[in-house]
């Protein structure tokens, strides 16, 4: 049996806030109250509410891209697999969209750590990513970030799987020809 680390516990407690209150309006000691952990704690695992949120996140992408490749995991998988990860904490990522604004704003944050994890799986499959490729790549990753907004705050309905199909069809084709979606 795999035990929850001190950062997972923090993380979730933050979440279960984040449903409920405006993120900018959480403290630390709420968070740290919520969960049983001290202020110190906290502390010792992220330097702000911001490092957690990042923190939180770029785990999530890790675990899903990192299985490309292994036991079938598809990116067409991993698409899909995203979007229900969307669905399934909207009041959370909505909370997170609306209330992050500059250095803080998850919309860039998300959008970054896409290109980086997409990025660090190209170089890994060898392909050769050069500053325009660089470019259609970070055009891909804002525009599904503006898709998942989209969706999110109801502009239009969709499910998970028509969500991971918006997701693969607009892959461009400079994209698609290193990415290899259908692999």
């Amino acid at each position: 049996m795999k035990r929850k680390t001190a950062k997972e516990i923090l993380a979730e407690s933050f979440k279960e806030l984040a449903v409920i209150r405006d993120i900018e309006k959480i403290t630390i000691k709420e968070i740290t109250d919520n969960c049983g952990y001290s202020p110190a704690t906290f502390y010792r695992q992220f330097k702000d509410k911001y490092d957690l949120i990042a923190w939180d996140y770029a785990k999530e992408v890790e675990q899903n891209v990192g299985k490309i490749g292994r036991d079938g995991h598809t990116w067409k998988q991993a698409l899909l697999v995203s979007a229900k990860y969307n669905i399934r904490h909207k009041e959370y990522l909505l909370n997170l969209f609306k209330h992050t604004s500059g250095i803080y704003s998850f919309e860039q944050y998300m959008t970054d750590v896409n290109v980086s994890f997409i990025s660090e799986y190209l170089k890994k499959e060898s392909a050769q990513i050069d500053e325009d490729l660089m470019r259609v790549l970070e055009s891909y990753c804002y525009g599904a970030v503006k898709i998942t907004i989209d969706r999110l705050t109801g502009k239009y309905d969709a499910s998970p799987e028509d969500m991971a199909r918006i997701y693969e069809l607009s892959v461009p084709e400079t994209l698609r020809q290193v990415l290899k979606p259908d692999k």
